[in-house]
């Protein structure tokens, strides 16, 4: 196996082992390490995106038989989702790389940002607020078009803004995952019909190995790794990752 696909198998574990503790940051995670890595914006968010339909596929079925899902929250998410995604995706492939690539780097440092601020702000309530109104259906809009120019945020954005506005966490995450499988399918459709993936396909294999590798163990920690200093943790990597991505592409 080549250097560089090792290398692309080590951002998908990292990735991966984030996104199991925390339930969301694959994308932006892994787009990250691949914008630093000199990858262009829409083969990085493409690459994550193809990768992510296998994970998210598995995810959403593991939620859907353990009850997890919420179908009224996921009516209001899934298509708004799609219609999102589907043009940040086309919006990303229309744009010169080099020209996006400071404005998405500069997305994911606000991303980063936001998970540190939500380690310290998200606190469940006791009775947790079943409706969902069309404000729901706005925020998957606006999830999905992130999701696609940024290379991830579905879960950062979406996920805890919900459980923030006090939605049940469980139903929340599992109703987000379930929904997030046929935005990533979307994104993708969009991508294998404007890219080629003839130099993408270490890229691809490099996220699926790693993350396979890293899906059971990260379910295991979990359990025993704290939410708030593990978000902490993952929001100062990503906004220092950004930084240098920002600095490099400016210069």
């Amino acid at each position: 196996m080549e250097l560089s696909i090792l290398l692309y198998v080590l951002v998908g574990f990292i990735a991966q082992m984030i996104d199991g503790a925390l339930g969301m940051a694959y994308g932006v995670s892994s787009n990250s390490f691949l914008l630093s890595l000199g990858i262009p914006p829409a083969a990085a968010s493409a690459s994550v995106h193809m990768a992510e339909v296998v994970t998210t596929g598995i995810s959403g079925i593991s939620h859907w038989k353990l009850g997890n899902v919420d179908w009224k929250l996921v009516r209001r998410l899934l298509i708004p989702g799609v219609i999102g995604g589907v043009t940040g995706a086309y919006v990303l492939t229309s744009i010169d790389g080099d020209i996006i690539k400071p404005y998405i780097a500069a997305y994911l440092l606000i991303m980063g940002g936001i998970i540190v601020y939500k380690a310290f702000t998200i606190v469940p309530r006791l009775k947790p607020d079943g409706y969902h109104g069309p404000r729901v259906s706005l925020l998957g809009l606006f999830g999905g078009f992130c999701d696609a120019i940024g290379g991830g945020g579905w879960g950062p954005v979406v996920t805890s803004t919900l459980v923030a506005r006090g939605k049940n966490p469980r139903m929340t995450i599992g109703s987000v995952n379930f929904s997030e499988f046929f935005v990533t399918l979307g994104q993708s459709i969009v991508f294998v019909l404007t890219l080629s993936f003839a130099d993408y396909w270490q890229i691809i294999l490099g996220l699926l190995i790693g993350g396979g590798i890293a899906a059971p163990i990260a379910a295991r920690l979990t359990q025993k790794l704290p939410l708030k200093y593990l978000m902490i943790f993952v929001g100062v990597l990503i906004i220092g990752l950004s930084i240098r991505t920002l600095v490099l592409a400016l210069r």
